[in-house]
């Protein structure tokens, strides 16, 4: 790839393409993340919401590379908020992952998943502050968030010291979320996109088909390219080698005309 890492604000670098684990079972995290390192991502994201932390860290500590060449993300669960809650989650997270650090640790969302809406505000910058508190000791390298909108970041810019360094948001051809785009390029927020396939719904859309055959190559590895075509880092998955190696396989650029055909096409999720 041309572009080989991001760099947050406080100067911590994170490769430029993650692979990640979301709905991927804890029986089949091993051999999907051992065919991930094997195959070249050195970034590796998880949750403890995820349920698969073990065998992800297991993956990463039998491979044969030295902790600090892997990238390593995980989330504090959605339900977590509060300052103490926030220092067990993160405990309970390093020990499943056998670990005596993380590279980036982010707030899964900013409300439980059954309420999603419910404003949590006061419980995200007290779980923010203990964030701040495990970086500032050393346990993670960088802090971020996740699934955070505007409204969500601004009371932490406001009450907390430390601005998030990621913004980990569902990001793909026909969802582009140009204004919190913006925002966080504004505050030096780097964003990371999920989902960069829609979860697999873009792969049969006719447009990007025509459009990946003229570049000569896959509709997955055309939307997750256009993702780093606009400035944003993608988090790919599979668990299918084949398709693990293609989807960082992106040394091609998608021209200004393109990204801007691309950009014009609405979500084709329901």
């Amino acid at each position: 790839m041309k572009k080989q890492e991001f760099t947050f604000h406080n100067g911590v670098t994170i490769p430029s393409i993650g692979f990640g684990t979301w709905q991927i079972p804890n029986s089949e995290a091993y051999d999907a993340v051992t065919m991930a390192l094997k195959n070249g991502y050195t970034h590796i994201d998880t949750a403890l919401a995820y349920r698969n932390e073990e065998n992800v860290g297991k993956a990463i500590r039998d491979f044969d590379l030295p902790r600090e060449d892997i990238f390593i993300t995980s989330k504090l669960p959605a339900q977590t908020k509060g300052y103490d809650e926030t220092l067990e989650a993160f405990n309970e997270t390093i020990t499943n992952l056998g670990v005596d650090y993380l590279d980036l640790y982010l707030i899964h969302a900013p409300w439980p998943w059954d309420e999603i809406g419910k404003d949590c505000t006061e419980g995200n910058v007290q779980s923010w502050k203990a964030m701040e508190k495990l970086y500032n000791d050393g346990k993670i390298k960088a802090i971020g968030v996740s699934n955070f909108e505007i409204k969500h970041l601004q009371p932490i810019l406001d009450q907390c010291d430390i601005v998030p360094m990621a913004d980990q948001i569902p990001f793909y051809v026909g969802k582009d979320q140009e204004e919190l785009l913006a925002f966080c390029k504004e505050h030096n927020i780097v964003v990371e996109a999920y989902s960069p396939l829609a979860t697999g719904q873009v792969l049969d859309m006719p447009e990007l088909k025509d459009m990946a055959e003229k570049y000569g190559v896959t509709v997955a590895q055309l939307a997750i390219r256009y993702c780093l075509e606009r400035d944003t880092l993608p988090l790919p998955k599979s668990t299918h080698e084949g398709r693990i190696k293609q989807n960082r396989e992106l040394d091609f650029e998608i021209s200004d005309e393109d990204v801007k055909t691309l950009k014009k096409i609405r979500d084709v999720r329901k």
